[in-house]
């Protein structure tokens, strides 16, 4: 009977289906929601956290930003750690870390004591996101059934990301603050529980020979750590300030050694060999450039409601939710779509429709109104950009073998969560600078955001260019 003790492999997992199947999916998916809805829920109840815990203006922006730079700063060790060690273990133990710090953040008595938790949370959540996809991409084999599952994780993971201000809106004005942390305790239980029960264990290559690369874990996290927080500091302080470009510079300094580190380690972090996979380079190329508009656009949207249209958070976050919807129905529909067309074509046509949607969103006014402002651009950028997000992650993660899923899922993580981090920044000057042109009041608001948005049309028409170099479909042609 020893069968009956051996680890499924993908198809063979896949091909159980069922409860089973859609289990690891749930599990993976709900790894993924708390992870992205934990870096936009906050931002609504930032007042009601500044007037709880009597913080400073100069510190409130830490709240956000200490999830934000760990988060990025230890992806790659994540993904790493997933290959090494067992992706349950290593999702289990993420989420364990990410469920215990977002009680320590709801139970917060201090400024110190809330940032020093988000900062933790961000750690939980680098182990965490990249074991999420790792777990898809080593259950089901590549083709229809692997789109599918990525495609769900997409919808739910971008669904979080939309849905923090209706969330946190709801949360905030109806219970207290210290809601938007501490409903991730329950739900991180749960997940907890069905994964040791469900998830198989086990590492996907040599089993108990593995090493973590520390020199390369110190200086991917330094590297990507300085260059988060030198980013951060450019909206306060500008680009050419001392303490932007220093950190930056550090930043660029520590990856270029990172580099030289694993050129020359036994077991590298990050393999560079996966970089020689045409589809992994130019996915995550896409990614971090196309990512630049991804996170900015529920940023700038929720600031033209609430600053121009004077919409309340639970408003806002109510307003958002055809723009959740579109972004989850389009993931859905990209594995469908591709049964018909390539993953490269569809790539293109998701992006132009995304870079129509933010031009078009870029032609806002200060009278704008819902249905006629709101409504349409944003359907179009979102439905858009669910489809590009959804075909980006499956390119970056095919054609690897089953022991770098875990890098290779860190890697467009890292991507995404930089680019976003970087556009963020650039377009918030972008913005900053139209506004201060225009003068004072709503249509000089209305043209700061506009331009923002004209900003990400921008960016996912140069990320577009580089879709030529991309294979022609990332399925395998025996699951077409």
């Amino acid at each position: 009977m020893s069968h009956m003790t051996s680890e499924p492999g993908p198809v063979q997992t896949e091909r159980r289906g069922g409860r089973t199947a859609w289990i690891v999916v749930f599990a993976a998916c709900v790894g993924q929601f708390v992870v992205v809805l934990d870096v936009s829920v906050i931002n609504v109840a930032l007042p009601s956290v500044r007037a709880g815990l009597d913080i400073g203006e100069g510190s409130l922006q830490w709240v956000v930003n200490a999830y934000v730079i760990t988060f990025a700063g230890f992806l790659l060790l994540g993904g790493r750690a997933a290959d090494l060690f067992g992706r349950k273990g290593v999702f289990i133990l993420g989420l364990g870390i990410f469920t215990a710090a977002s009680l320590l953040g709801g139970l917060a008595t201090s400024p110190g004591m809330l940032i020093a938790a988000r900062a933790v949370q961000g750690v939980g959540a680098a182990v965490l996101s990249p074991a999420t996809l790792t777990i898809l991409t080593t259950t089901f084999p590549e083709g229809t059934g692997r789109v599918r599952a990525i495609a769900t994780w997409t919808a739910v993971g971008t669904g979080g990301g939309a849905a923090g201000g209706v969330i946190g809106g709801l949360l905030t004005d109806y219970l207290s603050w210290r809601w938007v942390l501490l409903i991730n305790v329950p739900l991180g239980l749960i997940v907890i529980v069905a994964s040791a029960v469900w998830l198989t264990g086990g590492r996907a290559g040599k089993a108990g020979r593995g090493r973590l690369d520390v020199p390369g874990a110190v200086l991917a996290t330094l590297g990507a750590g300085s260059l988060a927080y030198g980013i951060s500091q450019t909206e306060s302080h500008g680009w050419g300030s001392a303490r932007a470009l220093g950190f930056l510079l550090l930043g660029v300094v520590a990856l270029g050694a990172f580099l030289a580190v694993e050129r020359r380690a036994a077991e590298p972090l990050t393999p560079l060999g996966v970089f020689r996979v045409r589809s992994v380079s130019v996915a995550n190329a896409i990614t971090v450039i196309s990512g630049m508009a991804f996170y900015a656009m529920w940023y700038f949207l929720s600031l033209y409601m609430q600053n121009v249209l004077k919409y309340s958070a639970v408003e806002t976050g109510l307003a958002l939710l055809p723009h959740t919807l579109a972004v989850i129905l389009s993931a859905q529909l990209a594995p469908r779509i591709t049964r018909w067309i390539s993953g490269r074509t569809l790539l293109a046509l998701a992006g132009a429709l995304t870079a129509a949607g933010f031009f078009w969103q870029a032609a806002m006014k200060a009278d704008g109104t819902f249905l006629v402002t709101l409504l349409g651009p944003g359907i179009a950028f979102s439905f858009g950009a669910g489809l590009m997000m959804t075909i980006q992650s499956v390119f970056a993660t095919t054609g690897v073998p089953a022991e770098r899923a875990g890098v290779v899922a860190g890697l467009v993580n890292t991507s995404r969560t930089m680019g976003g981090a970087l556009g963020l920044s650039v377009l918030s000057s972008l913005a900053a600078g139209r506004t201060d042109r225009e003068g004072t009041g709503l249509e000089a608001l209305s043209s700061g955001y506009a331009s923002a948005f004209f900003g990400s049309g921008v960016a996912v028409v140069v990320s577009m260019a580089l879709i030529v170099l991309l294979p022609r479909s990332p399925r395998s042609p025996a699951t077409a």
